[in-house]
């Protein structure tokens, strides 16, 4: 894993691809530090890093592209196949990787609330737990781009899809907001949502047997809760869903200056999940 991940590291380096994702989020994060915390005053700085939370859609896309796709179109993916290493440790060389130029600005930015303390009143705990939160916000969307890459051999359809992707979680909290709060709605939507899981299942394992018993057994669960208590069904989707708001656990730590445990668990587990899928894609790939 260790050379790959030096080698994935290096290829960012090597090409403009690293230096232009550490300058593009460095100048959008001293804009928005000039603007809000030395021209305005404001003693936050989590409050500057919450608004560049959309740039993620532009880095991110590009950081990732290459990651999987590449060495698919390229067919290198079948010398790491055959390597003596893990496909594991081939996905977190690159993920690791990845996440070493993404931690470039970030440890940058964590001079600027110092730089606030020289100037005046600072809350250096809750900045750099905002600092924290939101490099895992950053962990979670790469993990993202990750797997997309690893569906496609294409460079283009991984940046697009990943840019799509991001969009939908950048937009979560105001897309909720239209799902339906009857229980009849909601209802509908979490076996909606279980069939995407299985068809999501059935293309990592190639099994009917699995996806279909899944799908059987999750369907009868829903629909049994359902009849046994519908009303405990109204609201229940977008309140479901609204759990898994990336951008809501951020504003925890801006708003609200708490320091959410639960939120940190959720993107170190979302990442992880992400992680172990671009394993079973690849690993799928390498025996078929």
């Amino acid at each position: 894993m260790k050379a790959i991940y030096k080698r994935e590291l290096s290829s960012y380096f090597n090409s403009m691809i690293g230096y232009l994702c550490i300058a593009v989020m460095v100048a959008f994060i001293g804009v928005y530090f000039m603007a809000y915390n030395l021209f305005s005053g404001y003693p936050y700085f989590s409050y500057s890093l919450a608004s560049t939370l959309f740039i993620f859609m532009v880095i991110v896309p590009i950081l990732t592209m290459r990651s999987m796709a590449e060495e698919r179109h390229s067919r290198t993916d079948q010398l790491l196949l055959t390597a003596p290493v893990s496909v594991t440790e081939v996905v977190m060389g690159k993920y690791l990787a990845m996440l070493t130029v993404y931690l470039i600005p970030v440890l940058v930015s964590c001079l600027c609330p110092l730089i606030i303390a020289m100037n005046g009143t600072a809350y250096l705990k809750a900045d750099y737990s905002a600092v924290l939160a939101f490099f895992l916000y950053g962990a979670v969307e790469i993990s993202v781009g990750l797997f997309i890459s690893a569906l496609t051999e294409s460079q283009i359809i991984a940046a697009v899809g990943t840019f799509g992707a991001l969009l939908v979680l950048y937009l979560w909290d105001g897309l909720i907001d239209y799902l339906p709060v009857t229980a009849s709605g909601s209802l509908v939507g979490l076996l909606v949502i279980l069939i995407l899981i299985c068809l999501l299942l059935h293309s990592l394992s190639n099994s009917y047997k699995v996806s279909g018993s899944v799908l059987a057994v999750g369907a009868a669960a829903i629909v049994g809760f359902y009849l046994k208590d519908s009303s405990s069904f109204a609201s229940l989707l977008p309140n479901a869903l609204g759990k898994f708001s990336l951008s809501g656990v951020f504003t925890n730590f801006v708003n609200n200056q708490v320091f959410d445990v639960a939120g940190l668990a959720m993107y170190v587990s979302v990442a992880a999940l992400m992680v172990f899928l671009t394993v079973q894609v690849v690993q799928k790939r390498r025996w078929s």
